[in-house]
């Protein structure tokens, strides 16, 4: 699989996030309906993954990068100017949640969230937006969540980041409307989908664990990537009760809201509250 396919009669997407879960079927689907591609991955599985996509015809750059880092996201980019042909369509995937009380997770580990989830982002739409620019026309597809509408307690860094997402893909959206009308932008909303997006987090113990009823990861993919195709603004991922939950969140209070997630997303070995026991010690320490 050579970096350069100036010879491809087939259109160049970016999928950002393909080693697995959306991503990859985001980037299935761009190869079955005649792209080839420049996949990435935070781990060297991209490199097998992209011999799914090759199966279908598709010319394909496999680009191992961890996007948190700065270098990462110029290694994306460098490797889509490699080829040296116009982009067309770009999928802003890769993204992770941290789930756990804020109390009990790491800094560092959510400074990466927040620079894989949101700055990562802002960094790759950079050039991507410039270059569909100077070319006329492209497609951008940025996956945000149903969890930009709502309080994410024990997932406390992640929806923040995904509401920042959902809120840039807007604005871009308009922006371009203006200065480059050939660019589209399309915010992908997904629900809980069937991949290892929360094992991944660490979430395992919680009501989002093995057994909870989640989005097929193949309907979420087609439904974001129909949307691209057809120049939307947002479309939630999943099935009628996830698209519902989209319009419901926009009247609910914002503490209604965080205790409904704080249901579905607390740790099982977390208390709800302080132990009695513990309330009256402090207590009785105050008194002292």
């Amino acid at each position: 699989m050579s970096a350069t396919h100036h010879t491809s009669e087939r259109p160049l997407a970016l999928v950002t996030g393909a080693s697995s879960g959306i991503g990859h079927q985001l980037a299935l689907l761009f190869a079955r309906n005649g792209y080839d591609l420049v996949a990435t991955g935070r781990s060297d599985k991209i490199h097998r993954m992209a011999d799914d996509f090759a199966r279908h015809g598709a010319h394909v750059v496999p680009v191992q990068a961890d996007l948190a880092d700065r270098d990462g996201v110029r290694a994306v980019w460098q490797a889509v100017q490699d080829t040296g042909r116009p982009l067309a369509a770009a999928v802003l995937n890769a993204g992770r949640s941290i789930g756990g009380a804020f109390l009990d997770t790491d800094l560092d580990d959510e400074l990466d969230l927040i620079a894989l989830n949101a700055t990562s982002i802002v960094t790759l739409a950079k050039p991507v937006v410039r270059h569909m620019a100077e070319h006329g026309k492209g497609r951008i597809l940025i996956t945000s969540s149903i969890s930009a509408t709502t309080p994410t307690p024990y997932e406390t860094v992640y929806g923040p980041t995904r509401a920042f997402t959902y809120m840039f893909a807007e604005s871009l959206r308009q922006e371009l409307k203006d200065r480059a009308p050939g660019v589209t932008v399309t915010a992908l909303l997904p629900g809980a989908t069937d991949s290892d997006f929360h094992a991944r987090a660490g979430m395992n113990n919680t009501n989002l664990g093995p057994g909870a009823r989640k989005n097929s990861r193949h309907q979420v993919a087609a439904q974001g990537f129909r949307a691209l195709m057809a120049g939307k603004d947002a479309v939630v991922g999943g099935d009628l009760p996830t698209k519902l939950t989209r319009l419901v969140n926009r009247i609910l209070p914002e503490p209604f809201k965080a205790a409904r997630q704080a249901r579905v997303a607390r740790p099982h070995d977390t208390p709800a509250k302080p132990a009695r026991s513990a309330q009256r010690t402090s207590h009785t320490a105050t008194r002292h």
